[in-house]
């Protein structure tokens, strides 16, 4: 299942982390590009 999350800030980083773990495929988008850029190493 491919999941779209906006907001990478207090509660949506952990959140999409936890998601990647549990294998989804995640689309992520926020104006901080460094955590966008720190999920896509992780797999977004």
């Amino acid at each position: 299942m491919k999941i779209g999350f906006i907001g990478l800030g207090i509660m949506g980083k952990p959140m999409s982390k936890n998601l990647l773990k549990a294998g989804y495929q995640l689309i992520v988008s926020d104006f901080n590009k460094n955590a966008v850029k720190e999920l896509a190493l992780l797999g977004a």
